[in-house]
């Protein structure tokens, strides 16, 4: 994949090298900032294979049957813009229901050996089949999308040793879980997470993208197991034998040398060991990925810091975990409570990870115990998980704590309620959560009291890897581009506010620049979920200027403003919306910098967090250290 020849050996986190990806992947939140950039490059077409996945827009609220009609609805007008190109440039449209898009890349695209890069942070959920797969911004996207090279910092490689097999209530999401508290939310930076070792051939391929996926948390560039066996299987299920072939033709490449497995000291820049025989399963949160405790320190925690301990939702899903063997394990556990008397005790929604997922477990019957033990069965997207969940039962700003099989848990992450404790787990205990109702409960050591009043004990989960008769394939959510694309015509409506055609920013005059107001300095830790929040902003994604009036909005002002407000140097007006006084500054003819701190940027790939600034007149942004992904897209915008 090196666009050219190496003159020189790279040297690890020094070094700039361009790559030739082989496709490109975006969801519909980032994808139409990135295709409204595409357009400008004048192309018939992408250069190399990409899609667009419908998975971000539809709001979790009522249920399937009802959330995804509205969805339909209410963004009809996007989804027209994005048809429309797809079909113009070339690209596959995955409709909305057809799944998240990490799930349907895991099914349909994501191959041994490739390299891919994806307008999502999630993107290295594709390490599971051993694929180079990255999470990038847009204008990195285009870069691709229009057969440019594309640039990356010569990454540095942890290895993660993983010896002996799961045993119990532990899976996969435990593994990351435990290295997420290891290396914490930026210990990954500017680094391929690589997992080795007797354990990691003992993964189910899916288990092992839910390893990679969650590698965003810690910042890696990305995560990646090596070529075996479990990978093959899930191939030759999911109708691509021949590549299976292919790369079990070629096995010896897409796995570590026998020498780095016998001494990775020597070859990794750091090592992590992790016994699966012996690890618990864990439970991270609240508001950071990386606060992690095996579940039987949780009880003891809560009594200590105050958590609040009734819960008030259990989700499991997401592109981390919505697989056929997430959604068979927690069904398991359904069906031992049906059996002993025992259904949900707080609200328990359920996202599949597509349509291929949900018809297969709706067949095979996992679909309906879930129900039946009081899940409520959400669209096939990322819903809650990115923010899309309209909450009713609680106030904003009211303490509670819900438990997910997410990826992210920011404070407002799930529900734009700063007051919600957001921990996660794996599907299957949070399954046995939503059982208990609390969050003191262990499902290893516990018992539950039924509607007899018995004390029963939930046994350890099973769950099948693969269905046994095969997945049902989805043949209806992806459209495929037209053989002729010239006369297709791209929908954008002049007076709309949810998409508006670019102009490109101006260049740099070429002198420096003096006296630059401090429009904000953020205190603790500053997101891009902070800079420019998800939610009931998704629908403004393809209006640049509609969506800047959101920038910022989330930061904690060091100078103890409310959050999203700081002072207006000029005027002299306090506790004024950021976006209001970098309209005024703009106005004024000033350009202004920010102030950040740690890993600032760390989090979604969202590229909106950083051309919100470049549009509103940011000359600079100026931290201890940035996230890489957003540190990029800054640079990009020509920040």
């Amino acid at each position: 994949h090196l666009a050219a020849p190496l003159a020189e050996p790279p040297v690890r986190g020094k070094s700039y090298v361009e790559f030739n990806p082989d496709r490109v992947a975006m969801q519909d939140a980032t994808a139409q900032m990135a295709i409204l950039q595409f357009m400008l490059a004048g192309r018939d077409d992408t250069a190399v294979p990409t899609t667009v996945h419908c998975d971000h827009l539809i709001r979790a609220q009522f249920g399937v049957n009802t959330d995804l009609p509205i969805a339909v609805t209410e963004n009809a007008e996007v989804y027209d813009f994005l048809l429309s190109t797809s079909n113009r440039y070339g690209m596959g449209f995955w409709k909305p229901g057809a799944g998240i898009i990490h799930q349907v890349v895991l099914e349909n695209y994501a191959f041994p050996g490739g390299m891919m890069i994806g307008t999502d942070s999630h993107t290295p959920n594709a390490g599971g089949l051993g694929m180079v797969a990255i999470g990038v911004g847009g204008a990195d996207a285009v870069d691709v999308m229009v057969g440019m090279p594309w640039e990356l910092r010569w990454p540095g490689v942890i290895g993660v040793k993983l010896t002996g097999d799961f045993n119990g209530w532990t899976s996969a999401k435990d593994v990351i879980l435990k290295v997420a508290g290891i290396l914490t939310v930026k210990g990954g930076t500017g680094a391929i997470v690589e997992y080795f070792g007797p354990g990691a051939r003992s993964i189910s391929a899916t288990g092992k993208g839910t390893i990679c996926n969650m590698g965003a948390e810690i910042g890696a560039t990305t995560s990646l197991f090596p070529f075996d066996d479990r990978m093959a299987t899930y191939l030759r299920a999911t109708e691509r034998a021949d590549v299976a072939e292919l790369a079990e033709a070629v096995a010896a490449h897409l796995r570590p040398d026998p020498e780095v497995e016998a001494n990775p000291e020597r070859y990794y820049d750091r090592v992590i060991e992790i016994d699966l025989n012996t690890l618990e399963p864990r439970i991270v949160g609240p508001y950071t990925p990386d606060l992690d405790r095996p579940i039987s320190a949780m009880a003891d925690e809560i009594a200590q810091k105050g958590y609040p301990v009734e819960l008030t939702a259990a989700l499991v899903g997401s592109c981390t975990n919505s697989s056929y063997e997430d959604m068979s394990r927690a069904a398991n556990v359904a069906r031992q409570a049906l059996a002993k008397g025992l259904t949900a005790r707080t609200q328990f929604l359920i996202n599949p990870g597509s349509e291929q997922i949900r018809a297969t477990v709706e067949r095979d019957g996992q679909l309906g115990v879930l129900e039946e033990m009081g899940a409520t069965i959400l669209a096939n997207a990322c819903g809650a998980c990115i923010g899309q969940w309209r909450r009713t039962d609680v106030e904003k700003g009211e303490k509670n704590s819900i438990i997910n099989s997410f990826n992210r848990n920011f404070a407002g992450r799930n529900d734009a309620n700063p007051g919600t404790h957001s921990f996660i787990a794996s599907p299957e205990i949070v399954t046995a959560f939503a059982l208990a109702g609390r969050l003191d409960f262990n499902p290893l050591t516990d018992a539950l009291v039924n509607e007899r009043g018995e004390k029963v004990r939930l046994d350890p989960p099973t769950g099948d890897e693969l269905p046994s008769n095969g997945f049902i394939r989805d043949t209806e959510g992806l459209a495929a581009p037209p053989a002729s694309r010239s006369a297709v015509p791209v929908a954008v409506d002049p007076d709309s506010e949810r998409i508006a055609l670019l102009e490109p920013f101006a260049a740099w005059n070429g002198e420096d620049m003096h006296d630059l107001p401090v429009l904000m300095k953020a205190k603790g830790k500053c997101t891009t979920d902070h800079i420019s929040p998800a939610g009931p902003w998704l629908k403004y994604r393809g209006h640049l200027d509609n969506i800047s009036n959101n920038m910022f909005i989330g930061a904690i002002s060091a100078f103890d403003h409310p959050a999203g407000k700081g002072r207006n140097v000029i005027t002299g007006e306090n506790d004024v919306a950021y976006s209001d006084i970098a309209r005024d500054y703009k106005a004024r003819g000033l350009r202004w910098v920010a102030i950040g701190d740690e890993n600032y940027g760390e989090g979604s790939s969202r590229e909106h967090a950083a051309m919100e600034p470049r549009h509103l007149g940011a000359a600079a942004i100026i931290v201890r250290s940035f996230a890489r992904i957003h540190e990029t897209n800054l640079k990009k915008q020509g920040v």
